[in-house]
């Protein structure tokens, strides 16, 4: 697979942070317009324009359905025109709608049937969705899950000298007897802290006695973005062996330094690939979702732990692969709801709300970590994004649908001043919260 990760190293600099980050944005409000698109021609409903980008057109062609297609200049959203609209946010041209026949007045957004109007208004969150989904479900399949028998593919570059080797197969630890990847993971929990352990595994038919580093050892697996960490140049595969000048074997001795310091300063020593150097940084306080559904608050320095070696994985099916998927995707949803809840109440800072400079500073920082990361980032945004556009509020889908309710219920639309009124009232809404967003990118540390 390409690796986005060794270009943006090649390379570097803003430009690269500002691509990737318009080339996530553009696939996920194409994915969400296309939705509109689909639907609302599946309903009857004529689409005029489907823009990806705002101002000035770049390029466009209009296809056989009468759509212009095109490609504007300003990458920082989309939209589709529908017949009868008076704007990108589907306002209804009242006059030029009344002046349609019957028949012309279906082709349009306000005046198809309320289920075709519904339908296509619900159609780019649940697209957004969907694209989520299948991403995680790709991903899944191709990164697959643990097999039964625990056999090293590959080890991580570590300081010192083991005898463990790639191949072998662990059948015990400490001499207790592993049973899978669950099994090796409850026997690691009440392991000494030592730097070195020893293996029973099978090699080429032989049952042999070797030693191995801690199975969790300080090793940064993968740097978190907007990180202490990341700030202070650290990289996966960095290997922590020093906090404050006290050494380290374990990454639950490292999480417990970090802990300890209570957002002090830390240096760390540090060894790369054979080159050991220093680095100062200090750990950023991060409220981190319980199962509960309720938040703590940590001191962190944005690095993930992991396994000295890379087990054999077993690629998963398309059903259990989509299953996780959807798990995954309705995951990011109720974290999300709860993030805001408690952001709304005060209980966690409002430094957790993510602003335009962030996401795109993420989506390059994503994108140095391998395609496999950037996608998984892309999945996650792409579900964000299908929820925020749900949210109650005139302009967005959300507002749209609530609009409907209320014809559904009622037998009659709002009136044409009471719409206006509104949708002024969702632009602020919109308006406040994306200078809310910018404001936390640039205030909050």
């Amino acid at each position: 697979m390409f690796d986005i990760g060794g270009l943006i190293s090649s390379f570097g600099g803003l430009a690269w942070t500002l691509l990737f980050f318009v080339v996530a944005l553009s696939i996920i409000v194409a994915v969400h317009e296309y939705g509109h698109y689909i639907v609302g021609r599946w309903s009857g409903i004529h689409a005029e324009v489907f823009s990806i980008g705002f101002g000035p057109v770049l390029f466009g062609k209009t296809d056989r359905h009468g759509t212009y297609w095109q490609v504007a200049a300003l990458p920082l959203g989309g939209y589709v025109k529908f017949k009868g609209d008076a704007n990108a946010a589907s306002g209804p041209d009242i006059d030029g709608v009344n002046a349609m026949s019957a028949a012309e007045r279906r082709t349009t957004m306000h005046g198809a049937p309320l289920w075709a109007r519904a339908a296509t208004a619900a159609a780019g969150p649940v697209f957004n969705f969907v694209f989520s989904i299948l991403l995680f479900a790709v991903l899944f399949m191709v990164q697959g899950t643990y097999a039964d028998r625990l056999t090293i593919n590959a080890l991580a570059p570590l300081p010192g000298a083991f005898e463990i080797q790639e191949g072998d197969e662990i059948v015990a630890i400490d001499g207790r007897t592993v049973s899978g990847f669950a099994g090796f993971n409850e026997i690691a929990v009440g392991l000494p802290a030592s730097g070195q352990i020893d293996y029973t595994v099978d090699r080429n038919g032989d049952r042999l006695v070797v030693t191995g580093p801690y199975p969790y050892p300080p090793l940064a697996s993968a740097v978190n973005p907007q990180s202490a960490a990341i700030d202070a140049g650290l990289k996966a595969g960095d290997v922590v062996t020093a906090v404050n000048g006290q050494g380290i074997n374990t990454f639950s001795e490292l999480q417990y330094a970090v802990a300890q310091a209570d957002g002090g300063a830390l240096t760390l020593d540090l060894w790369r690939d054979g080159t050991e150097f220093t680095t100062d940084l200090t750990p950023r306080r991060v409220d981190i979702p319980r199962p509960d559904g309720g938040f703590d608050q940590r001191w962190l320095i944005g690095i993930s732990g992991g396994l000295f070696f890379e087990p054999d994985t077993e690629r998963l099916g398309p059903w259990r692969a989509v299953t996780a998927a959807t798990e995954r995707t309705g995951d990011i949803i109720t974290s999300s709801l709860s993030g805001m809840y408690h952001m709304i109440t005060g209980a966690i800072s409002a430094c957790n709300l993510s602003g335009p400079v962030t996401i795109a500073e993420t989506s390059g920082q994503m994108a140095t970590m391998g395609t496999i990361t950037f996608l998984s980032f892309i999945a996650v945004l792409s579900t964000a994004i299908g929820l925020m556009n749900l949210f109650p509020i005139p302009m967005l889908d959300g507002g749209h649908l609530v609009f409907y309710a209320y014809e559904a219920i009622t037998g009659k639309t709002p009136s044409d001043r009471a719409y206006q009124f509104l949708m002024a009232i969702g632009f602020s809404c919109v308006m406040t919260l994306m200078f809310f967003a910018l404001a936390t990118d640039i205030f909050c540390p």
